[in-house]
């Protein structure tokens, strides 16, 4: 079992930072890849981030390449995303989660946190 917790959500205006965490328990974190997935109200879970057990391979989504970093820290257990020029379409609750190598399509992981809430005012 993985138990996962994400932090650093919050309310933001268009153009500003803010960095996500997601800490995890439980199974070996550095055996498993992790991703960030989004999901607005009334749309569907969206991938936006992964990485792979290493730190050595990441894939972005079209709509965070640029702007978005994902990194892990796998003697702190830990994976965040840090994202740039953040626009209202990225408001979301934005959810880690893992699963053992690398995917970008929600039903591959196994594994989720409850996700975090991030709001971009315009």
């Amino acid at each position: 079992q993985v138990q996962l917790v994400e932090s650093g959500g919050g309310l933001v205006q268009a153009g500003d930072s803010l960095r996500l965490s997601c800490a995890a328990s439980g199974r070996t974190f550095s055996s498993l890849a992790m991703g960030w997935f989004r999901q607005a109200p009334g749309k569907e879970r969206e991938f936006v981030a992964a990485i792979d057990w290493s730190g050595g391979y990441t894939s972005y989504a079209d709509s965070a390449q640029g702007r978005f970093t994902i990194s892990r820290d796998n003697a702190k257990n830990t994976v965040d995303l840090q994202m740039k020029s953040l626009q209202p379409e990225d408001t979301a609750v934005y959810y880690c989660a893992a699963r053992v190598g690398l995917a970008t399509v929600p039903t591959q992981y196994r594994y989720w946190g409850q996700g975090t809430q991030v709001t971009v005012s315009s």
